[in-house]
């Protein structure tokens, strides 16, 4: 019990940590590329589980935050492959961009918002680096069109090995962290990392704490299996029904004694669907 370390990269377990107003503070600056003394004072807004629909088990456990200077930040991890995560964040943060003013307001009073996307899958194949920032940009001159939106994607299974690491690389690397050895070395070489980990042993040895922990990782377990056997129970349909149609050519082709069409659609899979929409076979 008392070896008992939550994995940061849980999203309950790294909300614990972001309670912390140093931990959050080195963490926003690495990503922001900020001096964390420039951070006077960081904000958390939300405290609660937000579900996307009402059948939603898993939910949404988020980190939104104001800084000092009224910037809006939300930061949020997805362990599992999800492919239309740009899209689905850029709904949010422009849902939280348009959530800013009421009807009649003027328009000067938005404030830029920031999304941070730690994620332990790979989004972007064709590149190579862990750490990508979006903005919206002119497409030939490459100048902003507004500072107002901003995208920040960490992906985890990226993170590269080498000798000397960037603030964020160390920050990606403890919350990428499962072993002792590991948060020890991490916190060693950062002191906003160091007060991450302190936050992260206490919320470990608080009963209370580590049952919600448990029950928010058996959730998303839980979840993540339910999907896996929902594709598996869809290619078995699709795979029957695949099997359903070729006996049916089969038997068309043998009916009518188009036996060599027969023979070559075994072995030419262009030809066997041009087949099928010749008799219509769906």
């Amino acid at each position: 019990m008392n070896d008992f370390l939550m994995k940061p990269k849980i999203d309950f377990a790294f909300k614990e940590i972001m309670a912390n107003e140093t931990a959050r503070t080195g963490f926003l600056a690495a990503v922001l590329e900020l001096n964390p003394e420039s951070i006077k004072e960081t904000v958390i807004l939300n405290t609660f589980l937000r579900r996307e629909h009402e059948d939603d088990k898993q939910g949404i456990l988020d980190v939104r935050l104001r800084m000092d200077n009224e910037t809006e930040i939300d930061i949020e991890i997805q362990l599992s492959e999800l492919n239309i995560w740009a899209d689905r964040s850029l709904f949010y943060l422009a849902k939280m961009f348009t959530e800013q003013i009421k009807p009649g307001e003027s328009y000067r009073l938005l404030k830029k918002c920031v999304s941070i996307s730690i994620l332990d899958f790979v989004l972007f194949n064709d590149e190579a680096n862990f750490y990508s920032c979006f903005h919206i940009m002119e497409d030939t001159r490459h100048f902003r069109y507004t500072d107002k939106m901003e995208f920040h994607v960490i992906e985890l299974p990226k993170l590269p090995e080498k000798e000397d690491y960037t603030k964020l690389e160390l920050w990606a690397k403890f919350i990428n962290a499962e072993k002792k050895e590991e948060f020890d070395m991490l916190a060693e070489k950062d002191s906003y990392i160091d007060s991450a980990y302190r936050q992260l042993q206490i919320i470990s040895q608080d009963e209370q704490m580590r049952m919600e922990y448990e029950a928010r990782e058996k959730a998303m377990r839980d979840y993540n299996e339910m999907m896996y056997e929902a594709d598996m129970r869809g290619e078995e349909r699709g795979e029957k029904r695949a099997t359903l149609r070729i006996n049916k050519l089969i038997a068309l082709l043998s009916q009518d004694k188009r036996y060599a069409d027969l023979a070559r659609s075994a072995a030419d899979p262009v030809f066997q669907k041009q087949l099928m929409n010749e008799y219509g076979i769906k």
